[in-house]
């Protein structure tokens, strides 16, 4: 058996992917439907959306559902969710809301809307999707999860820290659920060529930086083997620098001086 007909008969006939339209959502899209999975893409922007699925029907001839979504509004997530009636056997969790400042400077609106794309709308998912995986005995999860929640992180504090629970989440769940068959992985990235990247950084590439497509080929190969992953080399290796060689306080100024300069 080929391993894209076992990932779709593990982890399909559907996945859903939030946070779709660019990036790295886009590049999970791409790498599941050539692997055979039908899709329910969701996202804010509805063109880009739209286009995305266009391609994907048309090289692939899967089916794919689009859904126009705020994911900080968790009541239309819930009236979402109940209208489905496919067979959802992965679910992919890309999407984050990421405002760049200084903790003083945020205003509480923006900290409400962090907490409710980048935590209570993944629980609520997992929580309604896992439920039927468990009956099927089947299923996967991934949480796109960032090397920045690893420790403090001025300047994206909130949004680092959304991203820690987020990876031990993951672990956790990765220990409930594995003797149930259903697989749960964080991807703790490090920096990654999105268009969100790209306008908030300096013209040139942290170290580390990796294309959106390395990081989705990465993290799916990695499902079901383990509960966490850092892809690329060398953001492995400064993971294990920042978490376990240097003292807290050095690995916060570390970073600080990665994120000042964001904008």
């Amino acid at each position: 058996m080929s391993k894209t007909k076992f990932f779709k008969e593990e982890y399909g006939p559907w996945a859903l992917i939030a946070g779709a339209s660019e990036g790295i959502g886009a590049a999970f899209s791409e790498a599941l439907a050539e692997r055979g999975l039908n899709l329910i893409l969701i996202a804010r922007r509805e063109k880009v959306l739209s286009e995305l699925a266009e391609g994907l029907v048309s090289r692939y001839s899967i089916q794919v559902e689009e859904h126009i979504l705020d994911l900080g509004n968790s009541s239309s997530v819930r009236d979402l969710i109940s209208s489905l009636d496919k067979e959802i056997g992965l679910l992919v969790y890309n999407a984050a809301y990421s405002p760049i400042g200084y903790f003083k400077d945020i205003p509480i609106a923006d900290l409400e809307n962090i907490v409710s794309v980048n935590i209570q709308t993944p629980l609520l998912l997992i929580k309604t999707l896992t439920d039927s995986m468990i009956e099927r005995k089947k299923g996967g999860i991934i949480l796109m999860s960032s090397l920045s929640g690893i420790q403090g992180s001025p300047k994206i504090a909130t949004y680092a820290a959304s991203k820690s629970f987020n990876t031990i989440l993951a672990e956790g769940l990765w220990h409930e659920l594995k003797d149930l068959n259903v697989d749960v992985l964080a991807c703790v990235a490090g920096a990654v060529r999105t268009p969100g990247y790209i306008n908030s950084a300096n013209e040139k590439d942290a170290p580390g930086t990796l294309d959106p497509n390395e990081v989705v080929k990465e993290t799916l190969e990695a499902l079901g083997s383990s509960p966490t992953l850092t892809p690329g080399s060398f953001n492995r290796f400064a993971k294990f620098i920042m978490s376990r060689l240097l003292p807290r306080k050095r690995a916060i100024q570390i970073m600080h001086n990665n994120t000042k300069d964001l904008k």
